[in-house]
């Protein structure tokens, strides 16, 4: 209806809590894709397309009470870029998410180091093999090493990326999971358990 980016809080407890409802970004409309995360400080971070300016943003919420002050930040503003977005904060602050551009076919990485105020933030190209990156979901273990799954469009697949730790621009390894010409793949989400195994739910 107002076309915003919204937040809700929902205090502990059993029953029918009491939903606390905030917006987040009204400029514009922005919201789509959201992803949302908490550092180990309690601290909100959202990745989420705005289809107003066709980038990729990042909204962040200090810890403390519900109606806090958002900043928000451009991350990638190249082209039509930020849809289908996934975003994870590993056990040292970073930020790291997962999307589709659209202009180019590809799925893309943002790494945010971790930090307040307008850090920056770093770009990269992970698949670029056809129209790749739909539905992207990501996780980070606790090593730092950086796991996204997603859907192939031209191939009709899922796929899986690895991504070492490190920063800059690291090696990425790509693998087919699950098509050899048959339609599936889309709807991901991924989790990595303590042991480093990978898990994948899809359609």
């Amino acid at each position: 209806t107002n076309a915003d980016l919204k937040y809700a809080y929902g205090p502990a407890g059993t029953g029918d809590i009491s939903w606390q409802l905030y917006s987040v970004d009204t400029l514009g409309f922005v919201g789509f894709y959201t992803s949302l995360a908490l550092d180990n400080s309690g601290n909100r971070h959202i990745s989420y397309y705005d289809s107003t300016n066709s980038g990729l943003k990042y909204a962040y919420g200090p810890s403390g009470p519900n109606d806090i002050s958002w900043q928000l930040y451009s991350v990638d503003t190249s082209g039509v870029v930020g849809e289908f977005t996934s975003l994870a904060v590993d056990s040292e602050g970073n930020r790291h998410i997962s999307y589709y551009d659209s202009t180019t076919f590809d799925l893309k990485y943002a790494y945010g180091p971790a930090g307040t105020g307008d850090i920056s933030w770093q770009l990269y190209s992970v698949d670029t093999s056809g129209n790749v990156g739909f539905y992207t979901s990501l996780a980070v273990d606790s090593e730092g090493n950086r796991h996204i799954s997603y859907y192939d469009v031209t191939n009709i697949d899922l796929k899986y990326a690895y991504g070492p730790a490190g920063t800059g621009d690291i090696s990425w390894q790509l693998y087919s999971v699950d098509g050899n010409g048959i339609f599936v793949g889309e709807y991901t989400s991924i989790a990595v358990d303590n042991s480093g195994n990978r898990h994948i739910s899809y359609y």
